[in-house]
């Protein structure tokens, strides 16, 4: 029988369990958001590919695990709801710079399906160090092994008590909310396990000049690959408008007329 447990997650908390913050000795001082941070009104589908509208889902759905298993495999959906269910409430932080507060996620820890469901398929000559989770929408994100098994880190199903829209990740999507929004990939479709940190290849323009830290973290403020957080902040924060201008674009698409 599936059972659930809750992780609440507080802004300003000094840690999360299995995470080392270096950046949370502000929370100790009454920061009540992570540096840089700012609210925002709701919930924006936000996203530098979202100018198109979300990807269509295939009636069979499953999640595919590959690379560093001794055979690759696909997980249908109705399998996966058959695992321990657990719920987190947490704050979701883009790294551009604004915060959605308080989102109630249900769905399957992260740290659970691996152990059920990819520990007893992998390779144990081929030790894990990072993790590729893709989504359907073209989106991927590269999680170090330390990370991705945080208490926190969730397979969701369900937002505020309902399933998943298309905007938000229908009908799976990661989130890990110790990190920055970009890491929490929507429509998650696939599961790489990697014996070393993967290239980014493929990437945009707009990517690489936005250049992602391998561990993102946001008590950190570790927006940048190669520069400050602080010195990224006033930049990232010009992108805001037409970014969630383009986003919502891409939203509209998926609305029926009328």
């Amino acid at each position: 029988m599936s059972t659930a447990h809750e992780v609440h997650q507080k802004r300003g908390s000094a840690g999360v369990a299995g995470q080392d913050r270096p950046g949370s000795e502000e929370g100790r001082h009454g920061l009540t958001l992570p540096p840089g941070q700012r609210p925002v009104e709701g919930f924006p589908r936000f996203g530098t590919h979202l100018h198109h509208p979300a990807p269509a889902i295939p009636e069979a759905y499953a999640i595919e695990v590959s690379g560093a298993v001794a055979e690759a495999f696909a997980l249908p959906l109705a399998d996966l709801a058959r695992l321990p269910r657990s719920e987190l409430t947490a704050d979701f932080h883009c790294v551009a710079g604004w915060s959605a507060l308080n989102l109630r996620w249900e769905g399957v820890a992260f740290g659970t399906f691996y152990r059920e469901i990819i520990e007893p398929a992998l390779d144990r000559a081929a030790p894990v160090t990072h993790v590729v989770f893709a989504g359907l929408d073209g989106h991927r994100s590269v999680v170090t092994i330390e990370d991705a098994l945080n208490d926190d880190v969730l397979i969701a199903e369900n937002l505020d008590g309902r399933p998943l829209d298309s905007d938000h990740g229908a009908p799976i999507r990661l989130v890990s909310p110790s990190q920055y929004g970009f890491i929490s990939t929507k429509h998650l479709s696939r599961i790489e396990l990697h014996t070393s940190r993967p290239a980014q290849a493929g990437k945009s323009l707009v990517d690489r000049l936005l250049e992602e830290h391998p561990r993102s973290r946001v008590w950190a403020e570790e927006r940048h690959g190669r520069l400050a957080g602080w010195s990224v902040r006033p930049v990232y924060r010009l992108l805001i408008p037409p970014i969630r201008f383009l986003s919502a674009r891409g939203r509209r698409r998926t609305v029926a007329p009328g």
